[in-house]
């Protein structure tokens, strides 16, 4: 009977320690930041054979990294239509199907069509630093060794689902100093980490088109020398290195920016 007893014990600390157990991943987290969460944008990187079942950023949420438009755009009253886009009036709309692939292709030609490797170990684009991480501790040892402190944050986007069409009502500016992680668009999971010079990053309130608010992360670069020509011209009109362009950033991307809060790091 003691015996009997004590196996039970043993299957129940057994399950306990199973459902309270956390991976090397979230010690090394927690030994950084403790009591911080981590921000569900990095969710992907607990996994444990680094693989997930199809493709993680579906079709309808493509339109959250593809919509380009003007510095000058963001301002309170700003119509958005998410998807690659072309201004017209006070709306920015979409001016083609969203490109499927490497969901930052606006660095590099032809960046969506490379696989995984290619796109990893391709040369990085003028006035950019990019590297690809595929655990959450190189993710922050990455950030940690770009910033040369621990007093960072991770700020993201909220886009509601099914929503597209979005009027802005409030715009902060974040930094100028920001590192971009961005969640490839392949079944592995890999994360492409990158800054590019002279970039500032805003988080803007938008309102969707049934009254639901949403936070948006937005980057504006000032150096576009190294974006991808066409896909800039066929947005905007413009060719690279003329003008400041910006665009938002989707829910499995976030931006490494310095915490001037006082231990406070939430996505």
């Amino acid at each position: 009977m003691e015996f009997a007893h004590l196996t039970v014990l043993s299957l129940f600390c057994l399950a306990f320690v199973g459902i309270t157990a956390t991976s090397p991943g979230e010690d090394y987290w927690q030994s950084i930041w403790p009591n911080t969460p981590l921000p569900k944008t990095f969710s992907d990187l607990l996994i444990p054979n680094g693989k997930t079942n199809g493709l993680p950023i579906k079709i309808e949420e493509l339109n959250q990294y593809s919509t380009l438009f003007f510095e000058h755009d963001l301002h309170p009253g700003k119509k958005f239509v998410l998807g690659n886009s072309h201004p017209v009036g006070n709306i920015i709309r979409p001016f083609r199907k969203s490109r499927q692939g490497v969901t930052d292709s606006i660095w590099l030609a032809n960046k969506d069509e490379q696989s995984l490797e290619d796109f990893c170990y391709s040369p990085t684009a003028i006035a950019e630093h990019k590297h690809c991480v595929s655990s959450l501790n190189s993710m922050i040892d990455e950030v940690i060794s770009h910033f040369g402190t621990t007093k960072i944050k991770a700020i993201s986007s909220n886009f509601a689902q099914n929503q597209d069409q979005y009027v802005a009502e409030e715009v902060k500016r974040i930094s100028e100093n920001a590192v971009m992680c961005h969640r490839l668009n392949f079944e592995n999971v890999v994360f492409n980490c990158h800054q590019v010079s002279k970039t500032t990053a805003y988080m803007v309130s938008l309102v969707a088109s049934d009254g639901t608010k949403t936070n948006a992360l937005t980057v504006c670069h000032h150096d576009t020398r190294g974006m991808n020509p066409e896909l800039l011209y066929e947005a905007l009109q413009v060719t690279p290195g003329t003008v400041p362009v910006c665009h938002f950033i989707g829910n499995k991307a976030a931006a490494w920016v310095p915490n001037h809060t006082v231990d406070n790091l939430r996505c």
